[in-house]
């Protein structure tokens, strides 16, 4: 093995080792996240200004961990400089969604779904990351306590910056056209929305604000799960990572919050994603497509 390979491969297994991951997935990230670096890195020299790459997985597919390993090779493989932002922390604050709920559905004061984010403040980052000479306050949402954290404990990225890795569970997302919101997904929809209220809200959501927060993209990577069931599996074993114990029921009733759009998107983005990395039964990155990626 070359002096270089070896390098990256210890600095890949210290970062596993750190984030209590099995050594399997160091040999995705050699497997894939090198080759989708190489493709970012190229789109950043072709456009010649600062990229902004989505990163759309369900919940517990591996976006986030996905996006630091990727961070960590386009700063010391590219020379790049790279950041995070995650779509979790941009949720609006618990008195902005008791708000929100107050005037258009109750359903609303809980996070998660489209217009639950401060989109302004979404948009405002990601301008700020890519043209200011300044060290950018970037903002946190402290999920044990429901709410973001206060400015003075963000934390500060120095801008501008190459790459932007965007992820969460619904970016680069696209409505549902109408007809497909007449009837309920699951039990939550049918008990607390007969009316359709609360998902036509979210929908228009998707194609009002959350389509210019998502025009902002340069390329879309999805990470594709095997199916919903999943989606409710893995959100429940990183609640026994964080917090050592789980509370099923507790999960499933969360995740119907996510149904809808979760499964939305699976059926619809592989259609448009730039990128695809098809997630397997086991958790694994299994394959990497690029269908359409820009000037390919």
């Amino acid at each position: 093995m070359r002096d270089h390979d070896v390098n990256v491969a210890a600095w890949i297994g210290e970062l596993c080792d750190e984030e209590k991951l099995p050594a399997a997935y160091g040999e995705s990230v050699h497997r894939y996240v090198g080759r989708l670096a190489a493709r970012i890195a190229a789109l950043h020299r072709d456009r010649a200004r600062p990229v902004v790459v989505g990163i759309c997985g369900a919940q517990g597919s591996g976006k986030s961990t996905l996006a630091l390993f990727l961070e960590n090779w386009l700063r010391r493989e590219c020379g790049l400089a790279a950041t995070s932002l995650s779509l979790d922390d941009l949720y609006l604050s618990k008195r902005q969604r008791l708000e929100l709920a107050h005037r258009h559905h109750p359903l609303l004061q809980t996070r998660g779904v489209p217009g639950t984010h401060d989109v302004s403040l979404a948009l405002d980052i990601l301008a700020r990351l890519t043209s200011v000479a300044a060290s950018v306050a970037v903002p946190v949402f402290d999920k044990a306590s429901d709410d973001r954290l206060s400015k003075s404990r963000w934390r500060r990225v120095a801008a501008p910056v190459d790459v932007i890795l965007f992820e969460g569970w619904c970016v680069g997302a696209r409505p549902q056209p109408d007809d497909e919101l007449r009837l309920p997904v699951n039990a939550l929809e049918a008990e607390e929305d007969e009316d359709g209220a609360w998902r036509r809200y979210v929908n228009e959501r998707l194609r009002d604000e959350y389509a210019t927060l998502f025009g902002r993209l340069d390329t879309l990577l999805l990470l594709r799960v095997p199916s919903f069931a999943k989606v409710v599996e893995w959100r429940g074993l990183q609640e026994e990572k964080l917090r050592g114990f789980c509370d099923w029921h507790d999960i499933e009733c969360f995740t119907r919050y996510f149904e809808r759009l979760t499964r939305h998107v699976l059926s619809s983005m592989p259609h448009y994603a730039n990128a695809l990395i098809d997630i397997d039964d086991e958790h694994r990155m299994a394959s990497l497509e690029f269908p359409g990626w820009p000037g390919a």
